[in-house]
Parts: structure tokens; C-alpha cells; sequence
């Protein structure tokens, strides 16, 4: 397939705009063809003003008729083949065997979301019927359902090409939900943004879909992602990237005449606690899957486990089980130079503060690349310096000592928000560990017994999202079905005539969901 580098403005390609920029190859570091068009202002409102235009019949149609466009954008997807294979490794050095699974990944994603709206239940219909006979004061009808927000705005992130990005899990349940979306691609791989997107827009074509219900846009610059934000007709926003540009977005978004929901999944450090006992019976192999773990992808995943906090001697033999590893690894390219460049400031930074030690790093490379990198230190230097609580993007973890239980419950309660933590308890019993349970519940979205963050499950019952920083709504998940309810808001009926309510909400049930019907969850 050619790629042209224009806007994609639902069926129209539009290159108003210089061609500026260009994919680039993390190993080889030269510029991939074509080169790829900033969006101009006109742009971005013609792609929200076709999406607008869009909202109202897409909304209108049965979930059976949202659930098959869904579909079809997964086959299509998966008919690229190769093509989208080889692209996406150009772009961002990732191996193929990940790429693939990536893709495998969010086409399961959007047949979920596909089964989610055949199901039908996801609008949560709750009915209250009226008494007239009620005294002093008739009980009126009341009838709830959710109803989609309008069109959303989805910022790609650069370190899942596929599954947070054109048409990732943000994308997915927006259109689940039946709003139309705008897509901001990520300058690090347009192309894999445009060949995906030419996929989608094939499917919705195929099913005759209104003119408007995906538009991608290109541009390098926060300017465009403002604009897109600030947009009137912009109702809502997914994001998930770094805590300048999600903060970022955020303020703009409270900052406009009628403000809107910015859901942005930020990262965090997803700390791993590891209590006396814990380690014991097997250090070598616990410090094998925290690095494996650790550096999985280069240290670009969003869940790495950037902290690990263990009380006494088991923390100094933990760190130097996992920097043995460290020092037998080489470096390896970053989806892009800018976050390698971090990448090194942040550890030389973190090294030259106190009581911070560089246990073992492995061998450097060319730039661009980033090499794995184990650090050290007591807790005191964490409650003395808080920016070792920051997320570093890359392939690093901090091994933090704590002396005695009130100094890593110390450590715990100065964590800001976090996607997860893990917990390590050994053989102790959870009425031991109940304060530190508790402490570390109000500070994560996700907690585990064991194993490590990485590999998130994309089912209903997972979370993905966590107290702010992490995340700027702790009630919202970017993974699993609930992340529909982002982009969804209630409307009540009240003494609606019945021809003129939602299937979901008539008498007899016609759609055979599930509803709350006075108080009662039932099918009938």
C-alpha cells in the first residue's frame, strides 16, 4: 500500500499543510519515506466538523451494526500482513514476534468491544416505574441509560504502535460507545498510523458508515494537539503518554469556555514491595522476572517496575542480582533519539545524588540506544530527594533499603499515584501485612500477590489507571470493557410516552439485557 502522508478527514485525504517530517529508523536513524504533512488549523476543524456531522446517525445506529464495523476493522487490520509488520519495525525498532503480538492484541480489542455491544448490557438501564397512586406525591417514571458523549479526540502513544494508537483500546471504546474519533497519530511512526487507518476508513466504507467517523492527523508540534483539544466540538479526550504533555492537555481542555474530560493514562514508577522471607527461597529466580520485566521492550512499557523497596539485608542482595544482569545486558535502541537522550540524563542525574549508588549498568552503545541500569539506596535518600520517585522512562529500576516497617510504610505513603504495585509477602498471612495493604490500595489502580506488572491482561475486570499522577481519573480504565464507561453519560427519562424511549429501556425488555428494574437486576 502507498502511503501519501496527507490527513485522512474521514473519506477525504486533504495536504494543506508542508510536508514536514518524516517516520524515522531507531537503527539506522535515517528518514523513512514518505515525508508526512502537519495539520493546518483548517484541517483539524474540517476533521471535527465531519465528525460532528457523523455523531448523530453513527450514535443512532443498533450496537449489532457498531459491533460489525468493529469486526471488520480487525480483519482489516490483520489483511495487512507483512506490510503493517515491516512498517511498524522501521519505525520503532521493535522485533517483529512483538509487533505481531501487538497486532493480535488490538484486533482482540476491538472484537471485545464488538461482543460488548452485541451483548448490550454496557448501558446499565436502570428503570424506577412510577406510582400515580403514591401519596402525598405521585412517583413519576424514571428511566436511566448511558448514551455516547459525542466526538473524542485520541492521542496515539508512541510505545504501543498498535494498541494505543490508531486504533488501540481508547479508539475501540470510543467507537464502541458510538462517538466518532479523531485521531492525533504519533510523529515517532505515522506511517504504521496511516496504513492502520486506511483500514479502518476501508471498513467503515465497506459498511456504508457516515462520512466523518474517523479522521487521522499528523503534526509533530503541541500546537496541533492544543487545537484539537481546544476545539469546540470536541467532547472528550484519551491520551496516554508522558505527565508534561497528559498535564498539559488536561489544563487546556479545564481551561476552555465549556470544559471536557481529558482521560490521560501518565505512567508512574509501579513499585514492587518485597517483604522478609519473600525472597529467600529463591532470590535468583525473583531477580530474573523483575529484570526480565524491567527491561522488557527497553523499559518502554507504562506498568515497568521502576521501584523495588525491600527491608533489610534482602534489598542489598536483590540489587546485586539484578545488577549482575544488568551487566551482561548491551543497549538497544529507543523508539526515538529524544527518549534514549532522557533516558541518560535521568540516570546520571539520579546517580550523582546522595546515598544513590550505580550498582551495574550494561554496555553502551550508539546513540540512541539505552542501556540497561540497576541503582541503589536507603530510604532516606528517597524520603530526602522525591524526584527518585518520578518515573524514568527506560530501562532502569531503583532498589530502595528500608530499615523496618515504619520506614517502608514511610516510603509508601510519600509514592504519589501509581497504575500498580506489587506486593512480595512471603509466607506471611494478609492480617500481618493489613496496614501496608491498605497504605498501598490508596495509591494504586492495580495491586498484584506476586509476578510483576508487565503482560497486562486485557480483560473486563482489569484497571488500568490509578490515582493522579498516573492517571488524571482514578475511577477510569484505558484496558479491559470497562474503558467504554469514558466515553458513555447517563441521561434519565422521566414519564417518557413509551414509544418514544430507547429499546433498552421499554417495557418487556426487547433487547434481553441485563437491567435495574425497582431495585432488581433482571433479564425479564
Amino acid at each position: 500500500m502507498e502511503l501519501t502522508g496527507n490527513q485522512l478527514i474521514g473519506y477525504a485525504e486533504s495536504g494543506e499543510g508542508p510536508a514536514s517530517f518524516g517516520g524515522v529508523d531507531p537503527r539506522s536513524r535515517s528518514t523513512l519515506p514518505p515525508r508526512f504533512r502537519e495539520a493546518t488549523e483548517n484541517e483539524v476543524d474540517r476533521a471535527l466538523v465531519a465528525a460532528e456531522a457523523a455523531f448523530e446517525p453513527y450514535r443512532s445506529l443498533p450496537g449489532e451494526q457498531r459491533a460489525a464495523f468493529l469486526r471488520a476493522a480487525a480483519r482489516e487490520i490483520e489483511a495487512l500482513g507483512e506490510t503493517l509488520v515491516e512498517r511498524t519495525c522501521a519505525e520503532t525498532a521493535l522485533p517483529a514476534a512483538r509487533v505481531r503480538a501487538e497486532r493480535g492484541r488490538t484486533t482482540a480489542q476491538l472484537v471485545a468491544f464488538a461482543e460488548l455491544l452485541e451483548e448490550g448490557s454496557w448501558v446499565e438501564a436502570r428503570i424506577d416505574r412510577g406510582d400515580p397512586q403514591r401519596q402525598p406525591l405521585p412517583k413519576p417514571d424514571l428511566r436511566r441509560i448511558k448514551i455516547a458523549i459525542g466526538p473524542v479526540v485520541v492521542f496515539a502513544a508512541s510505545n504501543f504502535p498498535l494498541a494505543f494508537s490508531v486504533a488501540g483500546g481508547d479508539t475501540a471504546s470510543a467507537l464502541a460507545a458510538g462517538c466518532p474519533v479523531v485521531v492525533k497519530a504519533h510523529p515517532a511512526h505515522p506511517g504504521t498510523s496511516e496504513l492502520v487507518a486506511r483500514a479502518v476508513l476501508r471498513a467503515a466504507r465497506t459498511l456504508d458508515l457516515p462520512d466523518g467517523v474517523l479522521s487521522l492527523l499528523h503534526g509533530p508540534r503541541p500546537a496541533t494537539g492544543q487545537a484539537l483539544v481546544r476545539h469546540p466540538l470536541t467532547r472528550a479526550v484519551g491520551f496516554t503518554g508522558s505527565l508534561r504533555a497528559g498535564r498539559a492537555l488536561m489544563d487546556a481542555a479545564a481551561a476552555r469556555p465549556e470544559p471536557i474530560p481529558v482521560h490521560a493514562e501518565m505512567g508512574s514508577v509501579n513499585p514492587v514491595v518485597v517483604l522478609p522471607r519473600a525472597a529467600e527461597h529463591d532470590l535468583e529466580g525473583l531477580a530474573a522476572r523483575l529484570y526480565a520485566s524491567c527491561t522488557l521492550g527497553v523499559g518502554q512499557y507504562c506498568t515497568q517496575p521502576g521501584l523495588v523497596v525491600a527491608l533489610g539485608p534482602d534489598a542489598r542482595a536483590l540489587a546485586d542480582a539484578l545488577a549482575r544482569h544488568a551487566l551482561e545486558a548491551t543497549a538497544e535502541p529507543m523508539l526515538y533519539d529524544d527518549l534514549a537522550d532522557a533516558y541518560a540524563a535521568g540516570v546520571q542525574q539520579r546517580t550523582k545524588l546522595d546515598g544513590v549508588e550505580l550498582l551495574g549498568q550494561g554496555e553502551a552503545a550508539a546513540d540512541g540506544t539505552a542501556a540497561p541500569a540497576v541503582l541503589y539506596c536507603a530510604a532516606r535518600a528517597v524520603l530526602e530527594h522525591a524526584e527518585l520517585l518520578d518515573e524514568l522512562f527506560g530501562p532502569v529500576t531503583l532498589v530502595v533499603e528500608a530499615a523496618d516497617g515504619a520506614e517502608l510504610l514511610a516510603l509508601i505513603e510519600r509514592l504519589p499515584g501509581q497504575l500498580s504495585a506489587t506486593l512480595y509477602a512471603g509466607d506471611g498471612g494478609a492480617s500481618e501485612y493489613a496496614t501496608l495493604i491498605r497504605t498501598l490500595e490508596r495509591k494504586v489502580g492495580r495491586l498484584l500477590f506476586g509476578g510483576v506488572p508487565t503482560g497486562l491482561e486485557v480483560a473486563p475486570a482489569m484497571h488500568h489507571g490509578g490515582p493522579y499522577p498516573a492517571s488524571s481519573d482514578v475511577r477510569a480504565t484505558s484496558v479491559g470493557s470497562a474503558a467504554i464507561d469514558r466515553f458513555a453519560r447517563p441521561i434519565c427519562y422521566q414519564d417518557a410516552p413509551p414509544a418514544l424511549l430507547p429499546a433498552a429501556l421499554r417495557d418487556g425488555n426487547p433487547s434481553r439485557i441485563l437491567r435495574l428494574v425497582d431495585g432488581t437486576w433482571t433479564r425479564s
